[in-house]
C-alpha cells in the first residue's frame, strides 16, 4: 500500500512538474502541427530539421569549449539519431491514414515497451506499486479514447491499417529512443548527448529531406502564417529534446512517457479555453486518474533510494573488512573497486602486474 505521508518529497515534486512541462511543451508541438497541415504543410522530417540544427549548434558550442573526448563511441548516437528521426516521421505520417483516437490508444504502446526494454538492458527493477501506476494510467488513456469513439464527428482515416502500423512502429522505436538516452545520459553527458543527437539528427533528416520531401517543399507557399507555426514547432521541440535527458536521469523513461500520456489532457483544455469548444466529462476523469497514477508510481522513491543507498554502504564495509581481494561485489554485474595510492600503482607497474 502506498504511504502518502512520504510521497510529497521534494524529489517528487520536481519529477511532477518537469514531467507535466514536457507535456505541455509536446501538447504545443502538436497544435503546430496541426495548423502546417491545415495549410497543407506535410513534410513531417523537415519539421524535425531546424530542431536538430539548433541542438548540434547550442550544444556543440559547450562541447567544444570543454575540450574533451567523447564518454561514448560515435556510432553509438548515429543509431540513436537514426531511431529518434524514424521515430518521429513515423507518428507524424501516421495522422494522414488513421484517425487521432487510434493513435492516442497505441501511443500507450510505448509503455509497457520502455518497461520491457529497462528491465532487459538497464536491469531496472520495478515494485507492484509501479506497475499498479503504469495500469490506471494507461486505463485513463483508454478512458479518453472511448469518449471519442463515441464522439460521432470521430474520423476513421483513409487507411486505418497503415496508420495503425505507423503508429505502433513509431511507438516502438520512441520506446528505444527513450532506453538509450537514458543510459547514455546516466553513464556519459548530457551536453555530449545533445550535441550528437542534434548533428547526426541533422544530417540524417538532410538526407531523408532529400528524397522524400523536395517537391513537398517546394510547394509550399511561404508566408507568416506558415513561418509562426513552424518556429513555434522548432522552439518547443528544442525546450523538450533539452529538459527529456534531465527528466531521464532524474526519474527515468518510464516517467517521462507516463507524464507525456496527459498530453492529450492539456489539448482538452486548450480546446475548452482557446477555441470554447465542449468536451466530454469523461476527460476530466481520465485526467484525474491519470494524475492518481503518476504519484502512485512516483511515490515511495525516497524509501527506495534509502534501502539501496544503505545496502550499498554494508557491502562497502564488508568489502573494506577483507581488503586482500581488492574489490568487494556489490549486486550482479557491478563492482567496486577500493582506491589505491600512487606509490601501489608505481610498484605494480614496475613489476608489470595487471590489476
Amino acid at each position: 500500500m502506498v504511504n502518502f505521508g512520504k510521497i510529497w518529497t521534494r524529489k517528487t515534486l520536481i519529477g511532477l512538474g518537469l514531467g507535466q512541462f514536457l507535456s505541455l511543451l509536446i501538447t504545443s508541438t502538436s497544435f503546430s502541427s496541426s495548423e502546417l497541415a491545415r495549410r497543407g504543410i506535410d513534410a513531417p522530417t523537415s519539421q524535425s530539421f531546424a530542431n536538430y540544427v539548433l541542438l548540434a549548434i547550442v550544444y556543440g558550442s559547450i562541447l567544444i569549449n570543454r575540450k574533451k573526448w567523447l564518454k561514448a563511441k560515435w556510432y553509438y548516437y548515429f543509431l540513436l539519431s537514426f531511431v529518434d528521426v524514424e521515430a518521429n516521421f513515423l507518428v507524424v505520417k501516421a495522422y494522414q491514414y488513421t484517425s487521432i483516437t487510434s493513435i492516442m490508444m497505441l501511443d500507450s504502446w510505448i509503455i509497457p515497451c520502455v518497461m520491457f526494454l529497462t528491465w532487459v538492458f538497464l536491469k531496472t527493477k520495478y515494485q507492484i506499486r509501479k506497475f499498479a501506476g503504469v495500469v490506471i494510467c494507461v486505463a485513463a488513456t483508454i478512458l479518453v479514447v472511448f469518449s471519442d469513439v463515441h464522439d460521432s464527428g470521430r474520423a476513421g482515416g483513409s487507411n486505418p491499417i497503415k496508420g495503425d502500423f505507423f503508429a505502433i512502429a513509431g511507438s516502438t522505436l520512441y520506446a528505444v529512443s527513450n532506453v538509450s538516452e537514458e543510459y547514455l545520459v546516466k553513464s556519459g553527458s548530457r551536453v555530449e548527448l545533445m550535441t550528437m543527437l542534434g548533428f547526426f539528427g541533422a544530417l540524417i533528416s538532410a538526407c531523408q529531406i532529400s528524397i522524400l520531401e523536395r517537391q513537398e517543399l517546394r510547394s509550399i507557399q511561404w508566408s507568416s502564417g506558415a513561418v509562426l507555426p513552424l518556429v513555434g514547432f522548432s522552439a518547443a521541440m528544442f525546450l523538450f529534446y533539452s529538459l527529456v535527458p534531465l527528466l531521464l536521469k532524474f526519474s527515468g523513461s518510464t516517467m517521462l512517457n507516463l507524464s507525456l500520456l496527459t498530453s492529450d489532457m492539456w489539448a482538452v483544455f486548450i480546446r475548452i479555453f482557446a477555441y470554447h469548444e465542449k468536451v466530454d466529462w469523461i476527460y476530466f476523469i481520465a485526467f484525474a486518474a491519470v494524475a492518481i497514477g503518476l504519484v502512485i508510481y512516483y511515490g515511495g522513491e525516497k524509501e527506495e533510494n534509502e534501502i539501496g543507498e544503505q545496502v550499498s554502504e554494508d557491502n562497502i564495509h564488508q568489502t573494506l573488512e577483507t581488503p586482500e581481494e581488492g574489490r568487494g561485489h556489490l549486486s550482479q554485474g557491478s563492482t567496486i573497486e577500493i582506491p589505491k595510492s600512487k606509490d601501489d600503482k608505481h610498484f605494480e607497474e614496475h613489476n608489470g602486474e595487471v590489476v
